[in-house]
């Protein structure tokens, strides 16, 4: 609370010297901001390059008009201090709680764990950290995805578990575990995850070491159980999120791969504007949300800190999906996502189902990381801890989110 006011002397001081003047200004320049960074996104040709001016030159009049009126400390000094009253704020809302452990159950060791290692995931982790030789060395059978054909790792799984596998595990790749997760959640076996991925969100998830991927491995000797769920879309598994409209369209197409930026900045145009790819519909339980421009599902939800709500998950065992569709149509609504409206443009929810339809017989879906072509309607739903995950018993363990800045909560506590 201390902080909180702080924050604000230099602001009221800024009054009694008659800036109410400047304080608009300083509002305006981000208001300003925001909407010509939508126009430089929305916008082709000359306006775009107009728009991305703006999005420069507002910032900078601002700072000078503050320097001009010789009350750049205040902007410096407000800036500082709100981010104390913010980091005070959400130490107040998060009351010092610390994440609740997943339940462990006791893990034998496996006599025929089966695992699968892409030695090109992650940048060559397999080979950088010896995992193949470290895993035979513990008596686990290890299939390299490499070669010039393509390997399916669903029927390769299905054919170790055949031969006696009584474990299967993964290093590589989110959209590789998910595939293989399937399969050991099909045959109620236990799971192992290897951190040797570029990003390993679902590892990150799990409490696992993201930097020393010989360290999962641990958990074939010294390990322990974990039930988590594990998401489905039209009948295939993914364990982190899947993606529909305008990052799932951008990502298929041809060019991405070669020119990133340059992919985006050609194509958001065109599908801000609904003048390309799909008019998606999405049923949230009970609820229905018309013309969205982005739906994100996952496995259980992310936290709420920022935006989008995209930061990471502090349980993997809710029992449902976390949802998150954005609908930005105009400046007006772009300037209003500032204020983090619920109502109008952005949207979180969590459901047992969800289902995304669209006026195409397919729609492009991004599915952990992997680009699809699905037939609609779309179908996602929750499969609560089907999923038995064996991780090792000393591991970093899971982060709590940030919380988000709910204003009446902290009056409330203020008032205690």
């Amino acid at each position: 609370m201390f902080a909180t006011v702080a924050a604000a002397v230099p602001v009221l001081v800024a009054g009694v010297l008659g800036t109410l003047g400047l304080l608009i200004v300083g509002t305006g320049g981000v208001v300003v901001t925001v909407a010509a960074l939508y126009w430089f996104l929305a916008r082709r040709g000359v306006f775009r390059g107009i728009a991305l001016g703006v999005a420069v030159l507002a910032p900078i009049v601002v700072v000078v008009v503050f320097v001009r009126a010789q009350l750049l400390w205040v902007v410096l000094l407000s800036c500082a201090a709100m981010l104390l009253a913010m980091i005070c704020a959400r130490a107040a809302l998060r009351g010092g709680s610390m994440p609740i452990p997943a339940t462990e159950y006791p893990a034998p060791p496996p006599q025929h764990p089966f695992l699968i290692m892409n030695p090109h995931s992650g940048g060559g982790k397999v080979a950088k950290f010896d995992l193949r030789r470290k895993a035979e060395e513990l008596g686990a059978e290890v299939l390299l995805l490499e070669g010039p054909d393509t390997i399916d790792v669903v029927a390769a799984a299905r054919q170790a578990v055949a031969r006696g596998a009584d474990l299967l595990g993964v290093a590589g790749g989110d959209g590789t575990q998910a595939l293989v997760a399937g399969v050991a959640a099909e045959h109620r076996l236990p799971f192992l995850v290897i951190s040797a991925g570029t990003r390993n969100h679902f590892a990150m998830d799990l409490g696992l070491d993201r930097t020393d991927p010989a360290s999962c491995l641990d958990a074939i000797h010294d390990g322990v159980e974990i039930r988590v769920d594990l998401g489905t879309i039209n009948g295939r598994p993914f364990v982190n999120n899947a993606s529909f409209g305008v990052y799932a369209e951008v990502v298929r197409s041809p060019a991405y791969r070669d020119d990133k930026t340059a992919t985006v900045l050609r194509l958001l145009p065109d599908l801000l504007a609904g003048d390309t790819g799909a008019r998606l519909t999405a049923r949230i339980g009970d609820t229905t949300v018309a013309g969205p421009q982005a739906i994100l599902v996952s496995n259980n939800p992310y936290g709420t800190s920022d935006l989008a709500g995209l930061s990471r998950r502090d349980r993997l065992d809710r029992g449902v999906l976390g949802v998150v569709t954005l609908s930005v149509a105009n400046t007006r609504e772009a300037v209003g996502l500032l204020g983090r409206t619920r109502s109008h443009g952005l949207t979180q929810r969590t459901a047992v189902e969800v289902v995304v339809d669209a006026d195409t017989a397919q729609i492009p879906v991004g599915v952990d990381g992997e680009s699809l072509l699905l037939d609609t309607p779309v179908r996602c739903v929750i499969e609560p801890k089907a999923l038995r995950v064996r991780v090792p018993k000393t591991r970093p363990g899971i982060r709590l989110a940030a919380p988000a800045l709910d204003w009446i909560r902290l009056r409330d506590l203020a008032g205690r």
